[in-house]
């Protein structure tokens, strides 16, 4: 289960994982579970571009209508039938939201009687094995994968195959759709259902096919990475006439669609993400006349779809127009402009323009002015602290590099001169380090140490005056030191303390500097005198032994 989260995570574009955040919050308002399922989930497992969202809801889908408006999402179409929604999110994200459901034909060719289900009857009544899963959106169980049919097994295998035999016969429109996925996958029918697939042609299923089906697979087309390539499919298999009777491989602008796909991989390189679909049905239709046109247009369910192919010229003429006037007079208004259009429209414009000057001005977006911003003096300005740090950065950067479009700034010397004025202030110095002086603090910090001392010199006792008795053992320090100045009575009386010292082998010890420092006078002091006393009663106690000797040698 873990691991479909972190590829739900990771296989979707950050606006792809906006849309299904929108949906899971909708649905768990309405109290309703939520699945991704169909196409969705089998692009997922596949790594195959992902093209739109399909998701399926436990209960009536126009209900989360008005709180995915409000989040930003436009409706397309409304399915009051099957109560499922068509909808298009910030990003140019695509989705259909519909409710779980079973479907039971009873005669070939109508509408399926249609009632609410559970997840898996709803994947039941689906076309394929590899179309026939759900992925769990719900809390607790997200990221669980549903797989009656072992559609993850054909994913595996790369076979196409139908979940019963009478798949075709219920909806034609799925040999359609099989001839579909075996030119994008290039995967081939499994054994039986290329014979059903075979007896559906020979008996004219397709002729029993609904008119709202025929829509469908009209839009598909548009999002196909090689669109030509499923027309020519769909024209050797007989489809073709069944989309429209006057279609046909003739009838598409081959040219115009191949530079429209090598201009949109050029984009998609430079980080732009064009919607294709008006441009592509755009080309696929380049010769037929405007009455097929306009029944095509009319088959199809997304309307926003078919207004923006209907506007798709118009837009493009009046980009070029702007183009051509004052407001792209110099190349930095030029890139202004064509960064603020709407990428369809540069790319449609790419492909389509006949003036001169504006296939030039296209082109040097794409390419020369792009490289003027390797010229922008990253280094420099960050030793100029100009970081994007700042609030200010975006603006000065922008402002340099329309500089540099233009030529008002010929070198990197004039861009450093431009530069150094808009560089913040440098920060202020660090704070001098505190110096810690012999006060009171580092006297009382080496008392420890001391307050032995004063306590065996007093008493020859060896017991260590408290640590809390600061203020009487400094009297008694200062004792000591007074005594090593004031004769020999004051001196032997301060001995024993030094020897006591030297005896208990403890010697003072310090953790911090200051405690050192205070304790190396007293120790001096105090053993100094010690010396000089007990070597004095040693040279007393040789005169008194060797006065009688003397006297006796003298006599």
């Amino acid at each position: 289960m873990a691991d479909y989260i972190y590829t739900l995570e990771t296989r979707l574009s950050p606006d792809q994982q906006k849309a299904v955040s929108a949906v899971i919050d909708a649905a768990k308002a309405a109290g309703m579970n939520v699945y991704l399922t169909g196409g969705a989930v089998r692009d997922i497992i596949t790594g195959f571009t992902i093209r739109d969202l399909d998701f399926t809801v436990q209960g009536n889908a126009l209900k989360l209508q008005k709180d995915l408006e409000r989040g930003g999402a436009l409706v397309s179409d409304a399915d009051d039938e099957t109560r499922s929604l068509l909808l298009t999110f910030p990003g140019g994200v695509r989705a259909e939201i519909g409710m779980a459901r079973s479907e039971r034909y009873e005669k070939t060719g109508k509408p399926p009687v249609i009632a609410p289900a559970t997840i898996i009857e709803d994947l039941r009544r689906r076309d394929f094995t590899v179309n026939a899963m759900a992925l769990s959106l719900n809390e607790g169980s997200r990221g669980l994968l549903m797989d009656p049919f072992n559609g993850a097994a054909d994913i595996e295998a790369k076979l196409i195959r139908v979940l019963h035999n009478y798949a075709f016969l219920e909806d034609p429109s799925r040999m359609i759709r099989a001839t579909r996925f075996t030119t994008r996958f290039h995967w081939p029918l499994e054994e039986r259902t290329q014979a059903r697939y075979e007896s559906g042609k020979e008996n004219g299923y397709i002729d029993h096919i609904r008119s709202s089906r025929i829509g469908d697979e009209i839009e598909q087309l548009a999002y196909e990475d090689d669109a030509l390539g499923v027309l020519k499919a769909y024209e050797k298999e007989g489809w073709l006439k069944v989309l429209n009777p006057r279609w046909s491989t003739a009838k598409v602008d081959a040219a115009g669609l191949s530079a429209l796909t090598k201009t949109r991989q050029q984009m998609n390189e430079l980080g732009y993400a064009p919607d294709v679909a008006p441009a592509v049905l755009y080309f696929l239709t380049g010769r037929l006349g405007e009455k097929d046109v306009a029944d095509l247009r009319r088959a199809i369910p997304r309307k926003d779809l078919v207004t923006a192919w209907k506007d798709l010229e118009d837009d493009a003429r009046d980009l070029a127009k702007r183009l051509m006037g004052k407001e792209a007079a110099t190349p930095s208004r030029t890139w202004q402009l064509l960064s603020s259009a709407r990428p369809e429209m540069v790319l449609f414009l790419a492909v389509t323009a006949r003036q001169q000057a504006v296939t030039q001005k296209i082109k040097n977006f794409f390419t020369k002015w792009r490289q003027v911003q390797q010229k922008i003096p990253l280094p420099e300005m960050t030793e100029l602290r100009i970081t994007p740090q700042m609030a200010e950065y975006p603006k000065i950067a922008n402002d340099v590099f329309m500089l540099l479009l233009d030529g008002k700034l010929r070198s990197r010397t004039e861009t450093l001169k431009f530069l150094k004025p808009l560089a913040p202030p440098p920060p202020p110095p660090p704070p001098a380090p505190t110096k810690r002086g012999r006060g009171a603090k580092a006297a009382a910090a080496a008392l420890p140490a001391a307050a032995p001392v004063a306590g065996k010199g007093k008493k020859g006792k060896g017991k260590e005056a408290p640590v809390e008795a600061a203020a009487a053992a400094k009297p008694a320090v200062k004792a000591i030191e007074a005594s090593a100045g004031k004769g020999v009575v004051a001196k032997a009386a301060a001995a024993p303390a030094a020897k006591d010292v030297a005896k208990s082998g403890k010697p003072v010890q310090a953790d911090k500097a200051q405690e050192n420092k205070a304790a190396k006078p007293v120790a001096k002091k105090v053993v100094k005198p010690a010396a000089k006393v007990t070597a004095k009663p040693k040279a007393v106690a040789k005169g008194k032994a060797g006065k009688p000797a003397g006297k006796k040698g003298k006599r």
